[in-house]
């Protein structure tokens, strides 16, 4: 009961103390009378054109110049649903964003710097993801975002992008070298994960992107590692980025050697699970200190928004559920949900029940097919589901079988208990087939060395639990085989999101016992899309017939 009233002031409160829980309730209040407004108007949802944005991006130096005069002068003159400025129940509301491509051919259409577009060009980026091209314009006109789309869409560089045009060596200079020369260096932008592995690969992404020659100016700081030497780093190499685990960020800054009280961006990535208990009192302290300026009054005198005003918030997720709207409504300015050609506010959604992330609400009839439609639509869109039904004794076997009957090179497979990797790991090894476990308990060498070998193809098959998936960026893996049923829709579609990543095809498969298939129906009812009955037979994978032949009644 304690965990779940804590968790609620954690996404209610903006991170206050227990005796500030009243003037939380009553910001909560008034954000709901602006929704209340919202859902009363009959105009339905934001849409491109509502939204003002060109469906062709005139690449021509003067509108370019013309554009970016019109961008800076505007971004005072934004008006997003329910500021103080919008009157009218029925009057209609938009969101001024202007000269922003949905489909961009190129990054020069998304008005990078021209080192950044350099950068971008040598590492062999050409042409932006949906999902960026949304995101990356509506980040730099300084709105507070949600970016949802499914895993392997290019949600790292989404944010990515906008935030090192701002800061750090590949950003815009000032004219004629001028401006913040003489001013001294400091943090810029604070970027948390939940976990080593996706913190690693964060840092990896903006190194590539940096040089080998700048790629001092981010710095990682999760745990596992030395703390001493990364204090150290800190002090000497002084970086605009900072990329860690909620742990160690908090750790570090309550020792007093992380100053981020100036930090312009704040990006929470994988945003559901840092919600957790787990990570609640870490980021208490991250919320109140990044992006808090020293003088701002600590009781609250100045408005909650106010202060919030200091920072730009950007909440990344594959799937975003209800906790985390309610999250960004506290911890953001009058946020915006970015999708694949789609930018709405979060206004527009509901604060309780389901989410429906494709429309307006209709009614409460369709609230199942809104959990589906959110769930389903984190999902990489090529990928094939299956279940297999064995003894628990034989599981490990009929993984081998299966990796065997689908040719596939590259493997991950989840448990949900730490103890059993290894057991399925020595299995498989004993069959001749190489495999290697991660997990949280081995050390950042361990991990990090079992990752290199299952990247570059030594390791066919990892073995590993569901917080470590978080970080796997393995573009060549072709199959994901849950030996242990995931606890929730929303876990299935974390981790089949390791597989089909960047277009590329994929298959996931769940091996359960016979007594666990209920569970398997339930997920594909929330899931929207069916999971289909197959055995591994002759070293092929073959498909219920009988049971298809019998949805297809139904």
């Amino acid at each position: 009961m304690l965990g779940l009233y804590s968790t609620r002031l954690l996404l209610f409160g903006d991170s206050l103390p227990f005796h500030r829980l009243s003037g939380c309730r009553k910001a909560w209040c008034q954000t709901n009378l602006r929704f209340l407004s919202w859902v009363g108007c009959d105009d339905g949802p934001l849409t491109l054109a509502s939204l003002g944005f060109k469906s062709e991006f005139d690449k021509t130096k003067k509108d370019r110049a013309s554009n970016l005069e019109t961008l800076s002068a505007s971004k005072s003159k934004v008006k997003v649903v329910g500021s103080s400025e919008t009157k009218g129940i029925g009057a209609k509301k938009l969101v001024e964003i202007e000269s922003a491509p949905f489909a961009a051919k190129s990054f020069s259409e998304l008005d990078l710097p021209s080192l950044l577009l350099g950068r971008l060009e040598s590492e062999g980026f050409t042409v932006p993801t949906d999902v960026q091209s949304a995101a990356v314009p509506t980040i730099l006109k300084g709105h507070d975002v949600v970016i949802q789309s499914y895993t392997g869409s290019g949600k790292t560089l989404a944010y990515l992008l906008p935030i090192l045009s701002e800061v750090g060596p590949l950003r815009n200079k000032y004219p004629d070298g001028e401006g913040d020369s003489g001013k001294k260096r400091e943090i810029e932008a604070v970027i948390v994960a939940p976990s080593r592995e996706l913190g690693m690969q964060i840092v990896r992404e903006v190194e590539k992107l940096l040089g080998t020659t700048d790629k001092k100016a981010v710095q990682q700081l999760v745990g596992g590692a030395n703390k001493m030497r990364q204090e150290e780093a800190l002090k000497k190499n002084k970086p605009a980025i900072v990329v860690g685990t909620p742990g160690r960020i908090a750790e570090i800054s309550a020792a007093g050697k992380l100053h981020t009280h100036g930090c312009r961006f704040l990006v929470l990535d994988e945003v559901d699970e840092l919600l957790s208990f787990n990570f609640r009192e870490d980021m208490h302290r991250i919320l109140e200190h990044v992006g808090r300026r020293s003088g701002a009054d600590p009781r609250g005198t100045k408005s909650p928004l106010a202060r919030r005003a200091e920072r730009q918030t950007i909440l990344v997720s594959a799937t975003v559920p209800f906790s985390v709207i309610r999250a960004a409504r506290s911890w953001g300015r009058d946020p915006l949900l970015v999708q694949a050609n789609k930018v709405l506010p979060l206004e527009s959604l509901p604060t309780t029940g389901h989410v429906k992330l494709l429309g307006p609400a209709s009614s409460s009839s369709s609230n199942s097919s809104m959990q589906v439609q959110s769930t389903a639509q984190s999902l990489p869109p090529s990928l094939k589901h299956y279940y297999c039904v064995t003894k628990l004794q034989h599981k490990v076997d009929t993984l081998r079988r299966s990796i065997h009957a689908l040719d596939a090179k590259s493997v991950i497979a989840f448990m949900n208990h730490t103890k059993q990797l290894k057991d399925a790991v020595f299995k498989l090894e004993a069959r001749g087939m190489k495999a290697a476990e991660l997990h949280g308990d081995l050390g950042k060498l361990a991990r990090s060395t079992v990752l290199k070998k299952f990247k570059n193809g030594e390791v066919r098959v990892l073995v590993t639990n569901e917080l470590s998936a978080r970080g796997l960026d393995v573009a060549e893996c072709d199959l994901v085989v849950n030996l242990d049923l995931p606890t929730d829709s929303i876990h299935y579609a974390h981790r089949a999101g390791r597989t089909g990543r960047l277009g590329r095809k994929g298959t996931v498969v769940t091996i359960c016992e016979e007594p666990e298939v209920f569970v398997v129906k339930k997920l594909q009812k929330q899931l929207g899309f069916p999971i289909q009955a197959c055995e591994f037979t002759e070293g092929k994978l073959v498909v219920n017939e009988e049971e298809r032949h019998l949805e297809n009644v139904s």
